[in-house]
Formats: structure tokens, sequence, C-alpha cells
């Protein structure tokens, strides 16, 4: 009995590895499926699939949080793993590039919707002064799946279909397990007993405006970052004068970085404060960032720089969740997560577009460095402005008491 209550942290581990899978899989495979011509694919209709698989996981963020808010986080975070997963094995049955892109919008929204309901989850298991460790943790998941699907496609392609057969069986064998061994939130439940309930346009408040717009702007840019680099930092690397094999490794070495910044930075978030640590973050990403457009010929030294680069520039927006997990009330937590990580989202989606503009122009060294320092910069600026938290009792300064919210006011229903 003593091994129980760790099995919600390692399902919402298992939970947020699945979107690292997914992260990486359809880019895996997408060469092959242009090389092979299969459904007629061509670069833009590849573009096509990955542009809308993001905007479905915008979309199942965005309407996550109400749903966990409303109905629980353990029926959301089942209904989004099952969601994802059948629509993921159907993913190789698909008979044209018009359903291929149909079927991963649809997988993208339950993932959308799994990720931000399992970092609530894991984080509403924990006090509040150990919520940003409780957040790194689990995200560490995102960059295992990742690097699993890596492995997974170096053995398997040019047979891409296992690849989704594996992501979707995983989740459907995951399914039935979160049913028997995961519970629900002990804060929603706490949160549903109260004879009030919240909008969610209190996050819009004048109490929490500034936080709201501050945790947008960071997670736009977090992300913008995070789906930048992944998709094209070899690219930066080989027209910065590396070799191809190095550009690859380069990747590699980032998501190493990643991995230890996660650990690093929850611990020191929940002993210096979550914000600072967040500017912190931010503001050596910036600085490293900028550093990447200065050829460095000691192949040791580069390796160094591009790990401390990960170190802090993936951690810095997993942060900004752990800090909306600390910041908001239970009953639109989940919603302010779900509108976070929607927003982040976007920025998935802007990051590599942009940058791809670049590459066009011809322009990416070193404009695509300065462009990616500029954003970790926007993203300090962003979080600024949100007020510093007393952890021990959550909330910023000058926020009301949710449980006796005026309902004349708008406040609570």
């Amino acid at each position: 009995m003593r091994n129980l209550p760790s099995w919600p942290a390692v399902l919402c581990w298992l939970t947020v590895l699945l979107e690292g899978y997914d992260l990486v899989v359809l880019g895996a495979v997408i060469p092959t499926l242009i090389e092979h011509r299969h459904l007629g694919f061509t670069a833009a209709g590849a573009t096509f699939a990955a542009t809308i698989s993001l905007v479905g996981v915008a979309i199942g963020a965005a309407g996550s949080g109400p749903l966990a808010d409303r109905f629980g986080r353990r029926r959301v975070l089942l209904t989004s793993i099952a969601v994802f997963s059948v629509f993921t094995m159907v993913v190789p049955l698909a008979g044209s590039t018009t359903l291929f892109g149909a079927v991963r919008l649809l997988a993208g929204i339950g993932m959308g919707a799994g990720l931000p309901t399992a970092l609530t989850l894991a984080a509403e298991r924990m006090p509040v002064s150990r919520r940003a460790f409780a957040s790194t943790i689990t995200m560490t998941g995102y960059h295992t799946g990742a690097v699993v699907a890596s492995v997974l496609a170096l053995r398997l392609i040019p047979h891409w279909q296992p690849l989704f057969y594996l992501g979707g069986g995983a989740g459907l064998v995951l399914v039935p397990v979160l049913w028997a061994r995961l519970p629900e939130s002990e804060a929603y439940l706490a949160g549903r007993a109260q004879p009030q309930r919240i909008r969610f346009t209190v996050l819009l408040d004048r109490a929490y405006v500034r936080v709201t717009l501050g945790v947008w702007v960071g997670s736009f840019m977090g992300l913008l970052l995070v789906y930048g680099l992944n998709t094209w930092l070899p690219k930066l690397m080989r027209d910065a004068g590396y070799n191809m094999s190095t550009s690859l490794s380069l990747l590699l070495v980032l998501n190493i970085g990643a991995v230890v910044g996660l650990l690093v930075a929850g611990v020191l978030a929940d002993r210096r404060g979550t914000k600072q640590t967040i500017l912190v973050w931010f503001g050596a990403a910036t600085v490293l960032l900028a550093l990447l457009s200065v050829k460095v010929s000691n192949s040791l030294l580069l390796d160094a720089l591009v790990f401390v680069t990960g170190v802090f520039v993936f951690s810095a927006q997993v942060l900004v969740y752990a800090y909306v997990t600390q910041v908001y009330p239970a009953q639109v937590r989940a919603t302010a997560l779900g509108l976070a990580s929607s927003v982040g989202r976007l920025g998935a989606i802007f990051g590599p577009t942009i940058t791809g503009w670049l590459v066009v122009a011809g322009a990416v060294v070193p404009w695509g460095f300065y462009f990616f320092a500029a954003v970790a910069a926007v993203g300090l600026l962003g979080m600024a402005v949100v007020p510093r938290l007393d952890v021990h009792r959550g909330s910023p300064p000058g926020a009301m008491d949710f449980t006796t919210a005026d309902p004349a006011k708008g406040y609570a229903v």
C-alpha cells in the first residue's frame, strides 16, 4: 500500500511521455512519406499535416481546462488519452492526405487536452511550495518520449506505420490503468464541495489580469523556442558552418540539457521562488542563444554551449506552467493551465514557420539565432510583470478570496 500514492505521479508522467513521443514521430516519418510519395505526399502536404496537428493540440488544450474544472481532472485525462490513442492508430489507415491531416487533427485534440490536465493533477498532489518540482519532473516524460520515438524511428524506418500503431497502442494500454489507479484530484474535490463556483472570466479580473497576460506571453514565447529549435536547430547549425553529423548530434545534446534543466529548475524554483527562477532562465536563454551565432571551432566547447543552452531554454516554459499551478485557485486552475498551454501552442505553430521564412530568405545565420534570443527576451519581459508569490499562500498580492466571492459581481455562480 505504501507504493499506491506514487501511481498518480507515474501515470501523469507516462501521459506526458506520450505527447513527447507524438512530437517527434510525425517529423521522423515525414521524409519517408515524401520520398516514397505515400498518398501523394509533397513537402507542402507534410507541412499541412504537421501544422494541423498543432492546431488540434491548441484546440484540445483550450477546451480541456474548463471541462476539467467542471467534470474533474480524471475524466478529462481518461477521455483525452482514449481519443488520442484511437485516432493515432487510424493514421496509417488514412487513404488520402486530407484524411491523414484530419485524423492527425483529431489525435492532436486528444493529446492537447491530456498534457495540461496531467500537469494539473501532478501539481495538485503537492503543496504549493513543491509544485514547481512536480511540474518539471513530470515534464521530463516529454523529452523521454521524444527520445523513445527517435530510437524507434531509427530502427523501423522506412516501415513508418508501426510507429503510429505503437504510440496509439501504448495509449490504449494506459487507459485502463488510469481508470484503475488514478484518483481524482483532492483539490478539485475540495473546490467542488464549496457552495459557490468561480467563472473562468475571473482570469481577466483586475486581481489576475496582469498574471494571466504575463503567463500567456511567457507560454507563447517558451513553446515557440521549444518547437522552433527542435525543428530548425540542425539547419541553423549546418548553415553556420558545421557538418551534418555535428548539426544533428547537437539536437540530442540540446535535449539532454533540457532534462537536466528541468530537474535543476524545479528544485531552485521551490527554494528561491518560481518567478525569480523564470526570469533567470529566460535571461540566460537570451544570452546563450545569441552566443550560438558565433562559430565555435572547439567541439567540446560547442557541445558545452549547446548543452547549457538546453538547460535554460526548454525548462523556462515549464516553469511558467508551474507558476500557473501555484497562483490560481483550484476551481479555475485547470482552465488557467489549459489556456496558457493553448496560447503556447500558437507559439509552437509560429516558431517553425517564422524560422522557415528566414531559411528561405537565406538570412537564418545570424538572424535565426538573434530571433530566438529576442523571443527569450520577450518571454522574460512578459513574466517580469507578474507578481512574486508567497509559496505558502499561493495567490498574488491583492487577489480576492474566491471562497467568499460575491455572485452579484460575476465572480462566482
